[in-house]
């Protein structure tokens, strides 16, 4: 029996403990005392630290591993959906849309906002019609609406919502945006591409639809949302300052149970807005804390495949709109994002940088390369989001750069997200999505995220099952698979979740994996992950989690 200055504060005994340690990696016990591991290891490896005032959690034969590492999520915007805005599925038709927005506008108090999502990306053609415009109108009850899709990089807003926006037939587009428009009588439907969607956005933040403590409760449910699914770690992929000071506040107060690793937009995003760039870089050291890390910039270089704004090497499918010959673009050239770079890199930060076509991915690395033969080696790693279509001279140049791969396999599985590219590129060239397995073959470094509220459940288990068997495991598109050749095993998988997202996060010193002196972040399991059919893992769900010891979720039952 150990003294009291020894003693662990909890000991965790029979279990089966995954650490993700490859040194150790099975374990049936773990000592944690002031929320670090002290021993891993079986019951004689532990015995000196148990004490009279020790805890003894049983774990009763159960699965434990480490606490998860949400590379990429959106942490106010995923509380907002959860708590205040009207939710349908993305495979929800425009009449089944409207029929949800007039449900929710005959309940809401005059004059009000219908804010909510998410529409499929397969539809944005058919939203850019009059009869789609009318539609929701009559459905809105003469309240402004704003919707957004399911990349959340466009909108669909009523005619009440343009007119407090003040957009007009005569509004001319944005750069990097386009205001949608009926192809023959020219009138406004609604339809808001990439920057365009930002006015919209902007009229509902000034209406002060959102209050300083909806965003608090927002960011607070969040944290408790990601804690039921076993993340004890994420990094947020746009933090403005609402977010950076209710993280802060929440951590000041006891009540930030993960990590929280804050990427700061080097410009306003079109959906949030504020103070950016080296103005907001600046006051980073008034939000930093012991759990809030505010490491990362976020740089967005392109839009999205299924709205025809991503950028590629080759050209999209033909359309009226955009030709024969169009590729989609990126919102920054080669020199202006070696300018960011450098910068951030001066100053300590890390780049999360979006880039969801091939090309995107070719100019965020060739930067990433210009930079590191001025520079010379660097310890901070940039991530590239969402690296999924990558040509293959560009795979290797990953690991050659030091570059993470971003991934959000939750988007990637056989999803209507996915259609709407199939539409876009041709189905051969959109089914070759996300090689991770290539990828992994290179040595390059790849991290797992939720990209929440993109998707409407940030369930990892969901994204660790697809990574596995390449379809989607909720039985939606039964009997296809994307691109199998990729899959990658379930060892990897946990490692892109948990490890290697965590040192992808800057992290990986501290948490990531069970061991001793790292945080005591565990979760447990009510499956044996490695005795069940890889299609049953996306059932999995999590008994309790566990920050620095503390337990911060407790299934019900």
């Amino acid at each position: 029996m150990s003294d009291i200055k020894t003693s662990a504060d909890t000991l965790f005994r029979n279990g089966r403990i995954y650490t993700v340690n490859r040194d150790q990696p099975w374990a049936s016990c773990a000592a944690v005392k002031a929320g670090r591991f002290v021993a891993v290891g079986e019951e004689g490896d532990v015995k000196s630290f148990v004490g009279s005032d020790t805890k003894v959690v049983d774990l009763g034969g159960r699965t434990a591993m480490p606490g998860i590492i949400d590379i990429h999520n959106h942490i106010m915007m995923g509380g907002q959906a959860d708590l205040y805005e009207l939710r349908f599925p993305s495979n929800h038709s425009i009449s089944q849309i409207a029929g949800a927005v007039k449900e929710a506008a005959a309940k809401a108090a005059p004059g009000s906002w219908i804010v909510g999502g998410q529409f499929g990306n397969d539809l944005l053609q058919k939203l850019n019609t009059d009869a789609a415009a009318a539609e929701l109108n009559a459905a809105s009850l003469g309240h402004p609406v704003l919707l957004r899709d399911d990349s959340y990089h466009n909108r669909w807003a009523s005619t009440e919502a343009l007119r407090i926006a003040g957009i007009t037939t005569e509004t001319p587009d944005p750069i990097d945006g386009e205001i949608g428009r009926d192809l023959r009588s020219g009138r406004l439907t609604g339809l808001m591409v990439e920057a365009a969607s930002g006015i919209i956005e902007r009229a509902l933040a000034k209406a002060g639809h959102y209050t300083p403590e909806m965003d608090r409760a927002a960011v607070a449910r969040s944290i408790g949302v990601l804690n039921s699914f076993g993340v004890t770690g994420f990094v947020d992929a746009a933090s403005m300052q609402p977010i950076l000071a209710a993280l802060k506040g929440l951590d000041d107060r006891g009540e930030l149970s993960a990590w929280a690793v804050c990427a700061m937009p080097i410009v306003e995003p079109g959906f949030m807005f504020g103070t950016a760039g080296e103005e907001l870089f600046a006051l980073r050291g008034q939000y930093r804390s012991a759990h809030v890390k505010p490491d990362y910039a976020k740089m967005f270089l392109d839009g999205v495949p299924g709205a025809k704004t991503a950028a590629f090497h080759e050209p999209y499918v033909a359309d009226p709109v955009r030709g024969c010959c169009f590729r989609g673009a990126t919102m920054l050239t080669v020199p202006e994002l070696i300018r960011w770079l450098g910068k951030c890199e001066k100053l300590g930060l890390a780049a999360k940088i979006h880039c969801a076509g091939d090309a995107a991915v070719t100019q965020a690395l060739d930067a990433i390369e210009v930079v590191r033969s001025f520079d010379g080696p660097t310890t901070l790693i940039h991530h590239i989001a969402h690296a999924s279509y990558i040509t293959p001279d560009d795979i290797p140049r990953f690991a050659e750069l030091g570059v993470a791969a971003d991934l959000s396999p939750i988007i990637w599985f056989p999803t209507v997200f996915l259609e709407a590219h199939k539409a876009a590129m041709g189905a051969e060239r959109a089914q070759r999505f996300w090689p991770n397995r290539d990828l992994k073959i290179v040595g390059a470094l790849m991290a797992g995220g939720s990209d929440w509220p993109v998707i409407p459940n940030p369930d990892p288990w969901h994204g660790i099952e697809g990574m596995v068997t390449r379809r989607n495991p909720a039985g939606d598109f039964p009997g296809a698979s994307l691109w199998p050749e990729q899959a990658l095993e379930l060892e990897t998988v946990i490692e892109i979740y948990t490890i290697n997202a965590a040192r992808a996060a800057g992290l990986g010193t501290i948490t990531g994996s069970i061991e001793v002196g790292k945080s005591a972040d565990l979760i447990v399991l009510d499956q044996a992950l490695f005795d069940i059919p890889v299609d049953q893992i996306a059932e999995t769900n999590v008994e309790m989690t566990f920050f620095e010891g503390r337990k911060v979720y407790e299934r019900r039952r």
